[in-house]
This record gives structure tokens, sequence and C-alpha cells, in this order.
């Protein structure tokens, strides 16, 4: 008599890191030849259960290396309480229980939460990583998403058309700890779309489709770094992590050599503790150099290879990979080629990020921020102040919007010189500079003005110093006009409408005699003078420009 298993096979398909194009891990999916095991796994947990330890298997003879995702269906896990089999098969097939990511998969209707949420708690105590999976076209309620705490949040592919909605996923999901993965993705567009919009992982068939043994090479399209998002703290070491390959601490230098001559894209072994924690690093060429010596495999084939190993460097899930780079800068230079270990909240390895994949994205990344400075300051201009009031008004956090200029500008330039004007304006943006002294972000927009985002308990002192200093340019006084408006959660919906409430400030401001500052609140009417002294009216500007909305 045959049994379904006589029938079922297994696909894999890889998951791309879009920063470094590494394969970051490997999914397995059920691929029946005949029947629909999957619909019957759907209603029957037990089965589910059955096939999720059967993917393991299946994933174990294949591939040692990469870490793991496996599909289970939340009202499984809620039935079942956890996955017991699986824990144990993991261990007997000599991996890690960090190493293998379970993508919940929909639909979560009827499936009691709280239940689930138990069950989620167990598998992690266990050490599974967590994957929220098909979100976007499953039924996931946001509240169970938020606590679930996915370690990923995989997104379908009809999200990248509301790129809006990625971008506020990206938000959500840095506020958990979550990476983003896309799956399904088929074109270069997709792709494109997907990295601009805070992705970190994608799958689909632009990648490698789903194949009875696992895809040596992947293909990645060249992106423009324009594309790739970078936060002033500089990006997350967990954009760049790359699988580790780990041993036991107890491994001789034998194994280490079979898994280093078995797999020429390893550049180091890590031995680990029963509990996962790195020990010792062994350095691919370092160690093979040992080995390759006269006598070499004679004297250390079958002795310990944590005797050929260094002390590990290590940086935690949330490190920057600037922090990374600090960590690379201490010690000798023989190992600034050296992985470096990433490790979670237990010391657990994680996986390894590699010294090139950081540099070369953060070449990049000054790159990108070089193409947007003023000449003049060598200050970013509109669209770095612009995307970063949009991302606070995404995240619901209050903010100060305050434009500065310098007063009657064109008369200075007339008066004493455009060489004078110019210098005028290099040492308003330094002052600025030194003022925010890294708590405010400061733009120079163009001519005379200049752009500050800051937080409103920060303004007072940032202001202050400058319209306190002392301006001239050709011999004569100058004096400074600033206008802020303070902007709270909820009262503007985009940067357009910040910069709306700020233009009519502004005229306020030039309106006073002396070194001005006119605040004003998003929302409300009215605005409060806090320096400047009533004078006579203006010269009438130009029709259509009195009142007009800042162009950043």
């Amino acid at each position: 008599m045959h049994s379904w298993t006589d029938t079922l096979r297994f696909a894999f398909q890889p998951v791309v890191n879009l920063r470094t194009g590494a394969v970051a891990a490997l999914e397995t999916l059920a691929r029946p030849e005949t029947g629909d095991v999957l619909a019957e796994a759907r209603r029957d947990p037990e089965l589910d259960g059955t096939l999720t330890v059967l993917a393991l298997r299946a994933a174990a003879r294949k591939e040692t290396l990469l870490p793991l995702h496996l599909n289970v269906f939340a009202a499984t896990l809620a039935d079942l309480g956890g996955l017991t089999p699986l824990h144990d098969a993991v261990r007997a097939a000599g991996r890690l229980p960090w190493e293998v990511t379970l993508d919940i998969v929909p639909p979560y209707t009827h499936v009691p939460q709280r239940a689930l949420l138990e069950a989620v708690a167990v598998l992690r105590e266990q050490g599974f990583r967590i994957s929220a999976d098909g979100i976007g076209d499953g039924d996931v309620p946001l509240r169970l998403l938020t606590d679930l705490s996915p370690d990923l949040v995989k997104l379908d592919a009809s999200l990248l058309a509301r790129p809006a909605a990625v971008r506020a996923m990206r938000t959500l999901c840095e506020e958990l700890g979550a990476l983003v993965a896309v799956e399904g993705v088929e074109t270069e567009l997709q792709c494109a779309a997907a990295l601009a919009a805070g992705a970190q992982l994608a799958q689909g068939e632009l990648f490698a489709p789903p194949a009875r043994i696992p895809a040596a090479d992947v293909y990645v399209p060249s992106l423009a770094p324009a594309a790739v998002t970078v936060s002033r703290s500089g990006p997350s070491v967990r954009e760049f992590v790359r699988p580790a390959a780990v041993l036991p601490l107890t491994a001789s230098a034998g194994q280490v050599r079979a898994l280093l001559t078995g797999s020429p894209d390893v550049s180091g072994v890590l031995l680990v503790d029963p509990a996962g924690r790195p020990v010792r690093s062994v350095h691919r060429s370092r160690f093979l150099l040992s080995m390759s010596g006269r006598y070499g495999h004679a004297l250390y084939a079958d002795r310990p290879a944590f005797k050929l190993g260094d002390a590990p460097r290590t940086v935690g899930v949330d490190a920057t990979a600037w922090q990374v780079l600090d960590v690379v800068a201490v010690g000798g230079r023989d190992r600034t080629s050296d992985d470096v270990a990433v490790v979670d909240e237990h010391g657990r390895c994680v996986g390894v990020v590699r010294l090139a994949d950081l540099v070369r994205a953060l070449a990049e990344s000054r790159v990108e921020e070089a193409a947007g400075l003023n000449p003049l300051t060598r200050l970013p201009g509109s669209d770095a102040i612009v995307s970063e009031v949009d991302r606070r008004i995404s995240d619901g956090r209050a903010f100060t919007l305050s434009w500065l200029d310098i007063d009657h500008f064109k008369q200075i330039n007339d008066g004493a010189g455009f060489a004078a004007g110019d210098e005028l304006i290099r040492a308003v943006g330094g002052a600025l500079q030194q003022a925010v002294a890294g708590h405010a972000r400061v733009g120079h927009i163009g001519g005379d003005d200049f752009l500050v985002l800051a937080d409103e308990e920060a303004l007072h002192p940032l202001v202050t110093a400058v319209l306190d200093a002392s301006w001239a340019a050709g011999g004569r006084p100058v004096t400074l006009s600033v206008a802020t408006v303070v902007c709270g959660p909820g009262s503007v919906s985009d940067h357009h409408q910040a910069a709306a409430q700020l233009a009519p400030l502004k005229k306020a401001a030039k309106a006073l005699n002396g070194a001005s500052w006119v605040l004003g609140r998003a929302g409300f009417p009215g605005h409060e003078v806090r320096r400047g002294s009533p004078g006579p009216a203006p010269a009438a500007a130009p029709a259509g420009y009195a009142a007009a909305e800042p162009r950043w």
C-alpha cells in the first residue's frame, strides 16, 4: 500500500539578500505529485506538523550550511502548542534551531490568538526564528502581527504597487526589530521597487525558481546605489548578514578542512558551544596555510580545530555598519579580513558579515550623500530634509521645522560683492552645523536659505546660538531671520503641508526689525514673536511670491 509520502517531493527556493546579492537562506516547499496534501494539511494540524518535519529532513539532505525556512499554518501552531517533533528532527539532522525560521502561513481567521502566541513563545524558547508570511495578501490582523514580533515579515509582491504601504511596513519592522522580505519578485522593476521601498530580502522567479536541487547561483540585477536607503547612523548590520559556517567546538581540524575545501565560498568557520555561541573563529586562509605546511596535516588533522582559531569578533544584531568597522579596527592588521560574527540577545550566532560588503555599501552611501550636498556649504539639500520630515510624520513623531535666511542678502551681494556674500553663507552654514551638534539636521536649500529639522527641546539653544552671533559682510553688520513651525503628531500629513504652514511664518519674521524669530504651531492660528521688533511694512514682493509655499 502506497503512502501519501511516496508521491511527495520538495522544491527549494533561495531567499536573497538585496544588499549583498548573496543567498541568505533556503525555503523548502512541498510539491506533491498527486493529490492536494497541502489542502489536507490546512485542515489537519498533525499532518501539517509532519510535513514541516519532512521538509526539514529534505533540506538537510541537500544543504548543510544555509539557514532554512519552513512553512507551517498558523492554525497548526495554535492547535499543537508548538512543534516538538520538529525540534527533535532539527537536532537529529545536526542543525541548530536558530538556523531554522518558521514561516507562519495564513489564514489567521478563527485561529485562537492567545494559543498562537503561546505556541510561538515556546518555539522561540527552543531557539527557532519566526517569520510572518503572506502579509499584504493574507488576513493577519495588524495587532496580532505586532504581538507576534516576528524576526522577518514577508510581503506579497502585490504591495510593490503601493510603495507607501511597503515603507510603512519597513517603519513598523524597524520598531519590532524585524527584517522585510518581498516574495514573488519576477521583474527587475519589482526588484528595484522592493529595494527602494526598504526591503532587505527578496525571493521569486527573477532570482531563481523553486527547484529540486538548491540553486548554486542566483541572478541579482545591478541596482543603482541611489536606490539604497541609508540612515544617518549607518545601515543596520542585519542588512548584511550572510549565513555562517558553524561547527561544534569539539570539531577536529580535519573536519574544518573538509568543510572549507568542499565550500570554496566559505571564508571562515565559527566554532560554537552547545548553545550556539561563537567561541573560536577559524579564518580560511590562515587555517589552510597552517594545514598545507610541512607536516601540517599530520600535526593538526586529528587535533581540535580551536587550537588553530582566534577569539571571534562579534557584534549584536542591532549594531550599525559603522559599529562593525569599529570592531574590525581593534586588533592586528592580519585579522582585518576576518568575518565578524553577528549574535542575538542570547549570544547565539545568527550569521556573519564581511568587511567588503560593509565598505562597498558605506562608500555608495557616501557617494549618494555627496551628490546631494550644496557645493558652497557642503550641507545636504532639501531632499534629505524632506525625506526625514516625511519619515517623522509617518512614525507619528513631533518635530520642528525652521527656515533661516540672511536679511537683505541681495543688498549685501550688490554692495559688498558676491565673494563676501558667499563667505557669509559659508559662515552661517558652518555655525548651524556646529550649533546642532548631532541634535538636529541642517539643509542648505539654495542661496541664503537654510532648513533646520529638530526636536522642540533642542530648538531654543540652537536658534539662540546662531542669532546671538555677530554677523558682518564687507564691514557691514548683518542680521538673520528664523521662522519655525512646531508639528505635533497628526498635525500635518506630509512635507508639503509643513512647508505651507511655514510660509506665512517666514513672511512674519521678515517683517520684523533686527534679528528675528517667529514660532507657530501647525493647526493653530497666530504665532509667537520670540525675537525682533515691529518695523515699517516691507516693500511689496513680486506678485505670486508673497505667501508662496517654500520651494524645497
